[in-house]
């Protein structure tokens, strides 16, 4: 997840400082995210997805 952050955000142009200003986080945590860090919260998650345009879909394990 944090690969396709980053990309997305590489893509979108914009820094880490101005994610996180918008999406209401810290630069540490999306550094944090970016990294894979297991213990990221959720809805600080969620935020940053949705200010990326990006979105989670839950689907069945097969």
């Amino acid at each position: 997840m944090g690969e396709k952050i980053r990309a997305q955000r590489k893509i979108l142009g914009v820094n880490q400082a101005e994610l996180a200003m918008v999406s209401g986080t810290g630069v540490r945590f999306i550094s944090d995210l970016e990294n894979g860090k297991e213990s990221c919260q959720l809805g600080k998650t969620l935020s940053v997805l949705r200010n990326l345009g990006l979105e989670v879909v839950l689907e069945p394990r097969r």
